[in-house]
């Protein structure tokens, strides 16, 4: 009679590009494969799966992933049993392509059916050949499945899917679909499962934040949501990501300014200062009322922190449309900005239209509009210098913690702050001190702390500890756990 070979578990480890909503959908996918009876790897040991979680928004994202995959190949020769999925934007885009260009890789699989993931890894183990299953509506809502939440201390939350906008440079509409909105109930629930388990900070997520509602047919549905999230127990900090100025409305910055949790930290993109370029970026807002709602946001919450995104090079930009979109910059006052070089992505109307600028005129335009937010945001933190701030402190943020002896943290208006008197404090702990130095990017508060408070979420990030959600049902289908693994190579 034969003995019971007994298998540890597979491991898996993803990998993840681009946006916030791809952070959180690698949450998802690390709970699903963990329920399907796969184990992270350990850190500096190859995994049994790898999964990679694309973006297709950058130019360079096809580059970046083929690149990844080329390291991979070997790696996988060497280990046999080994699986390689793409996943993500890309991967909607891409499909077929994928495994014709990397024919080692086992699945694919798109933004629509996140939930497919280990079925497809045992169909493909089973048949011995790549499994590629794109679907092309919103099969399983991602915040029905399980989730293995990073963070003990910070989690994302997603209230909605997809994009009704129809931005001209913008593919991600065509990969993540038109919106769809969750129930306020099951926003709170996951809000609530997560502030059970010590989280003091949540983000609500979309790819169109504010527009919240539109599915249900609410125009004041998300306001209404900041405020019940805002009014949780436990729940010490509320932020969203990202808004669009066409659908912001006052009863936001109502909902911001009156209520207690809700941080006061905006994050507006911009794209550009010129009306002509958003009217051809078909944005849906001029300049004017841009601005308009910067100083009504200011007017409520004098301390709000506001960061923007800005597109330079966009087909068509002349210099006088570059230099609206400087002095949007010196008027608005940003906290900070991520600023990027128009990109062509095929697919896209902008790809199609007159005017592409050269390279090298992109790049000095580039280099000036840098310069001008590096000197704005320097004014703007050196003006900080001397307040009280409070700071929830975090892990790995601080590159440079460790030589200088400081934690990192963040402060309620979303600025990074490095802080020294640290010892005891952990990742998790919320701390109070004062700004002492600043950069462009960061703060720094190298005096004594005024208080520390140790928190239940710092007490689960030191035990090793990380939430989890088993995902809250939507009335759609759902994803059964599948049959377990059969053994790779005897185990």
């Amino acid at each position: 009679m034969g003995t019971e070979v007994d298998c540890p578990p597979r491991t898996y480890r993803v990998r993840t590009y681009g946006c916030q909503m791809n952070v959180h959908d690698s949450e998802r996918l690390s709970g699903l494969l963990e329920a399907a009876g796969y184990a992270a790897a350990p850190e500096g040991e190859d995994a049994d799966v790898v999964v990679l979680n694309t973006c297709a928004v950058r130019e360079n994202a096809d580059n970046r992933l083929y690149g990844n995959l080329g390291h991979l190949r070997p790696v996988k020769d060497a280990h046999p049993g080994m699986q390689i999925a793409v996943g993500g934007c890309l991967a909607q885009k891409d499909r077929g392509e994928i495994v014709r260009r990397a024919p080692w890789v086992d699945v694919v699989f798109g933004t629509h059916n996140v939930g497919s993931l280990p079925a497809l890894l045992e169909r493909a183990r089973h048949n011995a050949e790549a499994q590629v299953e794109i679907a092309e509506a919103l099969e399983v809502f991602p915040s029905t499945l399980p989730a293995r939440r990073d963070s003990a201390y910070a989690g994302w939350v997603s209230i909605s899917v997809g994009c009704n906008n129809t931005c001209t440079f913008c593919i991600v509409p065509a990969l993540r679909g038109k919106e769809k909105d969750r129930r306020p109930g099951e926003v709170l629930a996951e809000v609530q499962a997560l502030v059970d388990q010590g989280v003091l900070e949540v983000t609500l997520l979309g790819q169109n934040v504010n527009a919240y509602g539109v599915e249900f047919r609410d125009r004041g549905a998300f306001a209404d949501l900041l405020r019940a999230t805002g009014a949780i127990e436990g729940l010490e900090r509320v932020r969203f990501t990202s808004p669009h100025p066409r659908e912001f409305t006052d009863d936001v910055i109502e909902a911001m300014a009156g209520t207690p949790a809700v941080c006061h930290q905006l994050h507006m993109p911009l794209q550009s200062g010129s009306d002509d370029v958003l009217r051809r970026m078909r944005r849906g807002y001029r300049q004017e009322r841009y601005l308009g709602i910067i100083d009504r946001v200011r007017a409520a919450m004098p301390d709000a922190a506001i960061t923007t995104d800005v597109i330079v090079g966009f087909p068509g930009e002349t210099e006088a449309d570059f230099e609206q979109t400087l002095e949007v910059v010196r008027q608005a006052r940003f906290a900070g900005a991520f600023t990027f070089q128009y990109s062509k992505r095929p697919g896209t109307p902008a790809a199609g239209m007159d005017g592409q600028l050269p390279k090298e005129v992109v790049q000095e335009r580039y280099l000036r509009l840098t310069a001008l937010q590096e000197e704005v945001s320097l004014a703007e933190n050196r003006a900080q210098v001397g307040r009280t701030v409070e700071l929830l402190a975090a892990a790995g943020e601080g590159s440079k913690d460790a030589r200088t002896g400081r934690m990192s943290g963040r402060a309620r208006d979303g600025r990074l702050v490095h802080f020294a008197g640290s010892q005891g404090v952990r990742p998790g702990d919320v701390v109070e001190t004062i700004v002492t130095a600043a950069a462009p990017h960061h703060l720094v508060a190298d005096g004594p702390l005024l208080s520390h408070r140790r928190t239940r979420a710092g007490d689960a990030h030191e035990a090793g500890t990380r939430p989890t959600t088993p995902g809250v049902a939507l009335g759609m289908p759902g994803v059964g756990v599948p049959p377990p693994l059969a053994p790779v190579g005897g185990c």
